[in-house]
C-alpha cells in the first residue's frame, strides 16, 4: 500500500511544501546556531571568555587606554550579546518554522511561500549571527556600540527582513479568513 492511499493529501501537501525547503533549511540552521551556541556555553565559558579577554589584551593601551575596569565591562557586555544570539537563535528559527508551517497550511501560492520563507529564515539566522558577532568584535573594538556599529550592514537588512516577511504571512493569513468567509 503506498502513503498516497493512506494520506491522499500528501502529494498536494507535498508541492506546497517544496517551495518553502530553503526557508525551512534556514530556519533549522538557525536553530542549530542557538542549540550550538547554548551547548557551547555550557562547555567552554570560560575558554569564551578567555578568548575575549586576550583580544582586549592585545589592545589594552591603544584601545582601552590601560583601563582594566572598561576591559572588564565590554566583555561582560559581549557575554549578554552572545546571550541575545542564543535567545534571538532559538526565537526566530522556531517562529519561522511556524510561520512557514502556516504558509503551506494556507496555500499560499509558491513564489509568494518561496520568498517569505526565505526571508524568515534568512533574516532570522542572519539576525542572530549579528549578535554573536558583535560579541566577537566588542573586545577588539573596545566598545559593544562600536561593534554593533561595525555590523549595521547585517542587523538592518536581516532584521527588516524578518519583520517584513512576519507582514506578510499576517497579510496572507488575513486574506485567506476573508476568502474563506466569502465562500461560506
Amino acid at each position: 500500500m503506498n502513503s498516497t492511499a493512506i494520506f491522499p493529501f500528501a502529494s498536494e501537501l507535498t508541492s506546497r511544501v517544496r517551495p518553502a525547503l530553503p526557508g525551512l533549511l534556514l530556519a533549522v540552521l538557525t536553530l542549530l546556531l542557538g542549540f550550538g551556541l547554548g551547548i557551547t556555553f555550557g562547555l567552554n565559558e570560560d575558554g569564551i571568555r578567555a578568548g575575549w579577554k586576550s583580544s582586549a589584551m592585545a589592545v589594552r593601551e591603544t584601545v582601552y587606554k590601560s583601563n582594566d575596569a572598561a576591559i572588564a565591562t565590554v566583555n561582560e557586555r559581549a557575554w549578554r550579546y552572545m546571550l541575545r544570539a542564543h535567545l534571538h537563535a532559538g526565537g526566530l528559527g522556531a517562529s519561522a518554522l511556524g510561520l512557514i508551517g502556516v504558509l503551506v497550511l494556507i496555500g499560499a501560492a509558491p513564489a509568494a511561500t518561496r520568498a517569505i520563507s526565505l526571508g524568515l529564515g534568512a533574516g532570522g539566522l542572519g539576525y542572530s549571527g549579528f549578535w554573536m558577532w558583535a560579541a566577537y568584535r566588542a573586545p577588539l573594538l573596545g566598545s559593544t556600540g562600536a561593534a554593533k556599529e561595525s555590523l549595521w550592514w547585517l542587523a538592518m537588512p536581516s532584521s527588516a527582513i524578518v519583520v517584513l516577511a512576519t507582514a506578510a504571512v499576517a497579510v496572507l493569513l488575513v486574506r485567506a479568513m476573508l476568502a474563506r468567509r466569502a465562500v461560506g
